[in-house]
């Protein structure tokens, strides 16, 4: 078939191109007959440029052109010349190409679906026809720009001292709060591979051999139900450093975010970014990743009511629980007795039993509790939120996790039915000071708030002796308008409930090991198992992934330190394997005697720290107590 060597893309030429020589190659978007004239929309990933036949052209060419519709794939060969009816909704609106040549190189069948971007066509039709569907220009225009920021990711980082590693794809299983997707061996025959949900251990290898800084644009799997924020398979630039704390790896994130506004949106966007420590997130916003485009925070009122006669805040209260609402600005008029019963109801899934809402109308407030309170008890918790004339209020009294979830849902829900959503509004922010434990009712134990290997922070160290409940993590994420884009942790070891004794500087560090013989702790790599009640603190891993199946929205950054002891030997704790039983296998390689760390990895041949080159040398360590969940 012959070729028509392209040009020009589509959407590049101007006024600049006139009277130029050109070929483009491309797919009919539209076609019109105007008797003597035909013009014809060509059109390719870069954009669309009209294309015109007149009656100059052979006869043969002349139907030939009339003959085209939707999708065929065409090759044009013509002179730009300036349009005369201008479209100024296009970039290529004020030319257009006065075609003398043409090869049709396919037809096409009517398409199932239109080709653009407003098409409103069901998602199981456009997979169907994805073919289709990534000819859309809203579909070019993601490929486009996650192309651009995978390579300015590459760059930024590069720039920044981190070196790129590809790591393997078939791996241990080592479950990490999902499920792996597994791989059969036809070597091994009843042995199975396992997909990486993420590259946590060989991340860390590279530390301890001296990477320094590691980067990745990798793809992670994970066997686990389908959700708007999660996905079977995603990509994530995961990043791993040594020497480092929180202010240096908190820094070089900002200044990759900044450059990805700055030079794929054009936004310059102000750094540091907000730090705002967790309980004021929950206190002001009802959620640890706070969307702060709009107002509407939540207000505390249980002062004003644990003395009322309403039961039910005064039960709530008495549970330990607390009152809180929320002020809609104009709200009253919008939200109807019907809507807010949909609000109601929509808030029961986060545990909520029910609502009560108020409407400010002048001097008056009105609400669904009217027989419990007086008009002046009532206007007094309208000041309390701040309430203005036609403000709508909404109360919700619980426990205080069903409170702030249930308020924290409203408050965005609510948001975007009042249009208050700005797309073109970025809110950046960091949410700091995690608590390092929640407590599980259910369970009758602690777990892990936000991932089981993030340590205290220093100060609050002795509190996991006397207080656990009140000890803050190491832990710190980066939201951008309600939206998670990555955990960062701080990983110095596992769990707590054990701590390295010895080097002054490792005193810190958690982990977990079989026994209490430093003797055998000095050379050898031990496999410690310490048995977690309830749901183990693998449960809690998935926290650091959130929104990991769109690359420009998620960036997982997590630091590990490796420790210089005193002989120049690193000395960290390595975590690995969370199983789904609960088991939690703290994995200590010592390579200090290479044949007895061989001997070892025998036992375990999959594990993927069995190489006895890559280890630590671990100075004598002691361990004042068995792990304990």
């Amino acid at each position: 078939m012959k070729l028509y060597k392209r040009t020009h893309m589509c959407g590049e030429l101007r006024k600049e191109n006139i009277g130029e020589k050109v070929v483009l190659n491309g797919w009919v978007a539209k076609r019109r007959n105007l008797g003597g004239l035909i013009f014809c929309d060509v059109r390719d990933k870069t954009g669309i440029t009209q294309v015109v036949f007149n009656d100059k052209i052979p006869q043969d060419l002349f139907e030939q052109a009339d003959s085209l519709r939707s999708e065929y794939v065409v090759g044009i060969q013509g002179v730009v010349a300036e349009r005369e009816s201008k479209n100024p909704d296009l970039p290529t609106g004020d030319i257009e190409i006065i075609a003398d040549d043409m090869i049709l190189y396919s037809k096409a069948d009517t398409p199932p679906i239109y080709i653009k971007d407003d098409d409103n066509v069901d998602d199981n039709l456009r997979l169907k026809y994805r073919y289709l569907d990534l000819r859309k220009k809203k579909m070019q225009d993601n490929l486009t720009f996650r192309h651009n920021l995978t390579k300015l990711a590459r760059d930024y980082f590069a720039e920044n001292g981190f070196t790129e590693v590809e790591t393997p794809m078939l791996i241990k299983s080592t479950p990490e709060g999902a499920r792996d997707y597994l791989v059969p061996s036809r070597v091994n025959q009843g042995h199975f591979y396992a997909l990486p949900q993420s590259p946590q251990t060989y991340k860390q290898l590279l530390m301890v051999g001296g990477t320094d800084r590691y980067m990745q644009i990798v793809k992670c799997f994970r066997d686990e139900d389908l959700r708007a924020d999660r996905q079977p398979e995603f990509t994530q630039i995961d990043l791993e450093m040594s020497f480092v704390d929180v202010d240096d790896v908190i820094e070089v994130q900002e200044g990759f975010l900044k450059r990805v506004f700055k030079e794929l949106k054009g936004i310059d966007v102000q750094t540091p970014f907000p730090r705002i420590p967790y309980d004021e997130a929950m206190e002001r916003y009802g959620s640890d990743k706070p969307d702060v485009r709009f107002g509407f925070e939540l207000q505390d009122i249980t002062d004003l009511v644990k003395d009322c006669e309403f039961k039910v805040f005064t039960d709530a209260v008495a549970a330990g629980g607390s009152v809180r609402g929320i002020c809609i600005t104009g709200g009253a008029q919008h939200y109807t007795r019907k809507k807010i019963d949909k609000l109601t109801e929509a808030i029961r899934s986060y545990g909520a039993k029910g609502m009560v809402w108020m409407k400010v109308a002048g001097e008056e407030v009105s609400s669904s509790v009217n027989k419990f309170f007086s008009q002046e008890q009532l206007q007094e918790i309208a000041a309390k939120m701040g309430a203005a004339d036609g403000d709508l209020i909404l109360i919700v009294s619980d426990k205080n996790k069903v409170v702030f979830d249930a308020l924290g849902f409203l408050r965005r829900h609510i948001a975007g039915e009042l249009g208050l959503l700005k797309d073109d509004d970025y809110k950046l922010l960091w949410v700091v000071d995690f608590p390092l434990f929640e407590y599980d009712e259910e369970t009758d134990s602690y777990q892990a708030m936000h991932h089981p290997f993030t340590s205290p922070k220093e100060e609050d160290a002795e509190l996991l002796k006397t207080n656990p409940i009140a000890a803050k993590a190491n832990a710190y994420d980066i939201v951008l308008n309600g939206v998670e884009l990555g955990g960062v942790l701080r990983c110095d070891g596992g769990p707590p409930g054990v701590r390295f004794d010895g080097a002054p500087c490792v005193s810190r560090h958690l982990a977990a090991a079989p026994g209490d013989d430093p003797a055998f702790l000095k050379a050898l790599r031990p496999v410690g198992l310490g048995k977690l009640r309830g749901r183990g603190f693998g449960q809690h891993i998935q926290h650091d992934l959130q929104c990991a199946h769109v690359v420009p929205e998620v960036f997982l950054f997590e630091t590990f330190q490796v420790f210089v002891l005193p002989g120049g030997h690193a000395g960290p704790g390595l975590c690995d394997l969370v199983g789904e039983d609960g088991v939690f296998h703290a994995l200590l390689h010592a390579a200090g005697i290479p044949f007895i760390g061989q001997f070892f990895a025998n036992l375990d041949g999959l594990q993927p720290l069995v190489d006895p080159l890559v280890g630590i040398a671990l100075l004598e360590i002691g361990f004042q107590r068995p792990l304990d969940g």
